[in-house]
């Protein structure tokens, strides 16, 4: 059994970790991932025995785009720090979390974990898309040489409440959610970036939150887990269903001249499934109501 107590969910109040089981959950102020001796005294001092990493730094195609050295640099070192902080507090078993931007841009639809190397990421974020791929290869050599029990969790396009609704670095459905609500409040179109054609697969974190717990519990194998229901949703399927939580009448412009990003990301996601059978993902219609429910009730203090 796990003592609950002892567990570090890095980024533990952001949109994954938030959703994560454990008592510690420090701000970036509280511990700086980018330090390597705070981090370590914070593990320390706690004596954690168990890791769960969800900080990162993230963005939208706009930054991801202008900052490719920040989020490789940022990324990078955070990850390095805290797998080797939990190696020197002895730590028995890290879930650290991935991304499907660790994929080649060429690659075989579906994603498969066996092509994780096999080509440069998009060009749109391989600064990001580096970090979280080297994430897998330091937990292998620290499994390798040390026996560390470090295991990887891949999944698709997260959202939900508590997310980063700041238009300059926001994912998709959270920059959706807020433009949607500043055009119903501005009364002015609302505008989205790109044709809307680009599919994505969509993850509600609170089911995210119930797999990683379900993962530090069960889950050893080196292999990086896929995580995705079984469905792709068209951007503008999103659109719509964010105008009807919002009951926004107005217009909808599609600017076919900002970057859409790739076409399509599906992932192979038939080895949870097997681990899994019994697991329910959140329609997207009933996630993006919650998120937008919960959005409106708390605009004042919601990260923008």
């Amino acid at each position: 059994m796990i003592d609950y107590d002892k567990v570090f969910i890095t980024g533990g109040n952001g949109l994954v970790g938030s959703c994560v089981t454990g008592k510690h959950r420090p701000s970036s102020k509280e511990v700086n991932l980018l330090n390597y001796e705070e981090t370590l005294s914070y593990m320390q001092e706690n004596k954690i025995e168990y890791v769960v990493h969800c900080a990162a730094r993230v963005g939208g195609v706009k930054e991801n785009m202008e900052k490719l050295g920040e989020f490789f640099y940022e990324n990078m070192l955070m990850t390095l720090n805290i797998i080797e902080a939990s190696r020197v507090c002895g730590v028995k078993k890290m879930v650290c979390l991935q991304s499907t931007c660790i994929f080649p841009d060429d690659a075989t639809y579906p994603l498969t974990t066996d092509q994780i190397y096999k080509g440069e990421p998009h060009p749109s974020n391989y600064g990001y898309g580096y970090a979280k791929r080297m994430t897998e290869i330091n937990a292998r050599a620290y499994r390798d040489q040390y026996g560390m029990n470090i295991v990887n969790v891949i999944p698709c396009n997260v959202y939900g409440i508590g997310d980063n609704y700041n238009l300059e670095s926001s994912h998709v459905i959270p920059g959706l959610i807020h433009k949607c609500h500043l055009a119903k409040q501005n009364n002015t179109n609302f505008e989205v970036w790109g044709d809307g054609l680009a599919q994505r697969e969509f993850l509600y974190n609170k089911d995210l939150g119930k797999i990683i717990d379900w993962m530090l519990l069960e889950y050893d194998s080196p292999e990086s887990l896929i995580v995705s229901p079984d469905m792709e949703h068209a951007i503008v399927e999103a659109v719509v269903l964010i105008t009807k939580a919002f009951d926004f009448s107005g217009s909808v412009e599609y600017d076919s001249s900002k970057p859409k990003g790739q076409h399509r990301k599906p992932s192979d996601n038939s080895k949870f499934k097997e681990l899994r059978p019994d697991f329910d993902f959140t329609p997207l219609n009933i996630g993006i109501k919650e998120t937008v429910d919960w959005f409106n009730a708390n605009y004042k203090k919601v990260r923008k």
